[in-house]
């Protein structure tokens, strides 16, 4: 069996290949081999190319004009309304609500009212996508550069060197834009899924715009309430709460953005391709039928699943519980303070929030993506976990110090800190009176 899977050259040594000679052309890569590998992908290598000849080995990856093709492609394929002027006012009388009570719920003050209270799926990806492209560019650039080593890497000999190396040279930039339409493809997708199914412009729980302000999403809406047997109205109040919450918190702590953008930075740093693992990997998928390399859809399949995903590292074992962490604390708290608001108010509160840690174990689209790009599952247990610490907190130290949390990363817990909230509390407040620690 040829170990060369992917784009590796052909086995110069081999006595039954008839094209097999001793000059420098065999030691380059196959160009004719690669435009093949990257159409088996569903790549255009024309486009792929052209991005190689523009951005060179620099520049950034993930392009947002791809991802919003192929987003609104899926968006198309599950059928969109435009938004109307009942639902605009629905959704500002819903959001009106939420704001008034999230007053006694939380120290963070609502945003001014905006004049788009309502948004449709197409509006809500035109202006995250630039954010998406750019919060997930770091893991692109990663998993390029290690691509690209491993070319490098590849045991030349000192006659044939210089010619090799140029013939690298050639391929790294095509092998960055290669990566780059490979992530995008599945970003995209899944940026589409979440068009069709997140309630709101926060509803992802990722701070994804420069100013968070409170929207709903009417049509998304009316598909999560279809089927509850719940007055649409208190479903909308439900979701406008959850949305606004979010929206105070994210305009509240700017840093979260680039927060998480550095746990996506260490995570790609730290890829390292193993060729060896990979090639027995291939070789184990061929023999059981699960990769059949006459497939492309195949091949695709078993890339999007992770058959070849790399092992971790310390370090990016350490950014993955990171960015775990940070998820999970901004779920807890939109939980918590939501369900401080709404008290008693809402008769079908409870039903309502079954139905939504229902979805939430059964994956969300939010929770697949990072599944899918980084291997990450943010678990529901941990979600519940952070939801009880923020309860906690505000036991002990009240509401506006439970919010103060949030002014710095370092006041925030680890997942370890969460069986101990009073020891974590006592560790990261400093006394006003410091003349006893003298």
């Amino acid at each position: 069996m040829n170990n060369n899977f992917g784009f590796g050259p052909g086995n110069p040594g081999d006595p039954e290949d008839p094209d097999n000679t001793n000059s420098n052309e065999n030691k380059l890569p196959d160009f004719n081999e690669l435009l093949a590998q990257l159409s088996n992908f569903g790549l255009n290598p024309q486009t792929l190319f052209a991005a190689a000849n523009s951005a060179g080995s620099v520049g950034p990856l993930i392009s947002p004009d791809v991802l919003r093709d192929v987003a609104r492609k899926f968006i198309s394929s599950q059928g969109e309304r435009p938004i109307g002027s009942q639902d605009v006012a629905d959704s500002q009388v819903a959001l009106d609500i939420a704001n008034t009570w999230l007053d006694e719920a939380t120290t963070f003050p609502a945003l001014s009212r905006s004049n788009l209270p309502a948004w449709s799926r197409r509006d809500w990806l035109d202006s995250s996508v630039t954010n998406w492209a750019k919060m997930i560019e770091p893991l692109a650039d990663g998993m390029a550069s290690a691509l690209t080593n491993v070319l490098k890497q590849t045991p030349l000999e000192s006659d044939f060197k210089s010619d090799m190396e140029q013939g690298m040279a050639a391929v790294a930039p095509i092998m960055r834009a290669f990566m780059g339409s490979l992530i995008a493809n599945q970003l995209g997708t899944s940026i589409g899924q979440l068009a069709v199914s997140i309630t709101g412009a926060n509803d992802v729980a990722i701070p994804l715009f420069g100013a968070s302000e409170a929207r709903l999403i009417p049509e998304n809406v009316a598909k999560w309430a279809d089927g509850l047997d719940i007055p649409v109205d208190e479903v909308r109040i439900f979701l406008a709460v959850r949305e606004a919450a979010a929206s105070r918190l994210f305009s509240h702590s700017p840093w979260l953005s680039g927060y998480i953008q550095e746990a996506i930075t260490a995570y790609g740093a730290g890829i390292k391709i193993d060729i060896d693992s990979i090639q027995e990997q291939a070789e184990r998928a061929l023999e059981t039928g699960e990769l059949d390399i006459n497939n492309p859809e195949s091949i695709s399949v078993a890339i999007s699943a992770g058959l070849f995903k790399p092992e971790q590292s310390p370090s990016q074992d350490a950014a993955l519980e990171k960015l775990e962490m940070i998820l999970a604390l901004i779920e807890g708290w939109i939980d918590y303070v939501s369900t401080k608001a709404v008290g008693d108010r809402l008769p079908s509160y409870p039903a309502l929030s079954e139905t939504l840690r229902r979805a939430r174990a059964t994956k969300s689209p939010t929770q697949q993506l990072f599944a899918t790009l980084l291997g990450l599952e943010v678990s529901p247990r941990k979600m519940r976990e952070c939801s009880h610490f923020w309860f906690e907190v505000e036991s002990e130290i009240g509401l506006a110090q439970r919010d103060q949390r949030w002014e710095d990363p370092a006041l925030l817990p680890r997942s370890e800190d969460l069986a101990d909230v009073n020891k974590f509390l006592n560790s990261t407040i400093v006394p006003d009176d410091l003349s006893g620690l003298l």
